[in-house]
């Protein structure tokens, strides 16, 4: 089971939201405070997260599955918005299932998958425990501009991961490259990514964008690893120019 919060008229064009690794749908409320009140927009917990933590994180395929029967439900071909993790889903999402996906907003999604991911997963294995840690959790919020207003979801959140849900979502997340089919999503896609973001990142954004000429690239001055929470006004505003 994935928790699905619904916002707006069902019948209007719908907007899924994808939250990233280590957070939960909570992260998009205040971007969502700034969208036209007659958005119909659609933000589930991932599995592993939020409220959707009784169950594991699997799979990046199993998860896009669900994803997919709620686009199917919706009855029409949806804008997808996704962050880090929910980026790269995002990009799986349009790119297996170009049917469901209209348009496209790439958020600081890896895309240039890491050669050696075993000692990264060793060092998390050993580690993984300070997801729970109150003081490490704050410096992680602190990394993504979690608002104060939303430091107690972040910090349950976190305390609600289990080992098994942060390794297998970072490991699908180190070892992500975009499938064969991104080449040729035909609906619009806006790649952002922040200027102070790590080179790899950037790199990644890079290649996305030549992968599929057609799409915008956009790097964001001012912003790191965190942009929906940073600059969260301008992100509603260029998402509905995107939709429009």
């Amino acid at each position: 089971m994935m928790h699905l919060d619904t916002f707006g008229r069902a019948g209007e064009p719908p907007l899924l939201l994808l939250h990233g690794g280590g957070v939960a749908g909570w992260m998009w409320e205040p971007m969502r405070a700034h969208l036209s009140s007659h958005a119909r927009v659609l933000v589930p917990d991932l599995p592993g997260h939020g409220r959707s933590a009784s169950g594991n994180y699997t799979s990046h395929q199993e998860t896009v599955d669900l994803l997919a029967h709620i686009l199917e439900d919706e009855g029409r071909p949806a804008t997808v918005v996704g962050f880090s993790l929910g980026a790269q889903l995002a990009v799986l999402l349009a790119a297996v299932r170009p049917d469901l996906v209209e348009s496209t907003v790439v958020i600081s999604a890896q895309t240039l998958p890491l050669r050696l991911t075993g000692p990264a997963l060793a060092l998390l294995g050993a580690t993984a425990g300070l997801a729970k840690n109150e003081k490490f959790a704050r410096l992680q919020a602190r990394e993504l501009f979690v608002p104060e207003s939303h430091l107690a979801d972040y910090l349950q959140t976190s305390s609600s991961l289990s080992r098994e849900t942060l390794l297998t979502s970072v490991e699908e997340n180190l070892r992500f490259a975009p499938p064969a089919d991104w080449s040729t999503f035909p609906g619009s896609a806006l790649i952002l990514v922040g200027a102070a973001e790590k080179k790899l990142m950037k790199r990644s954004a890079a290649a996305l964008h030549a992968a599929l000429p057609h799409s915008t690239l956009e790097v964001i001055d001012g912003c790191g690893h965190g942009i929906p929470l940073q600059r969260p006004e301008w992100l509603a505003n260029r998402i509905e120019e995107a939709r429009a």
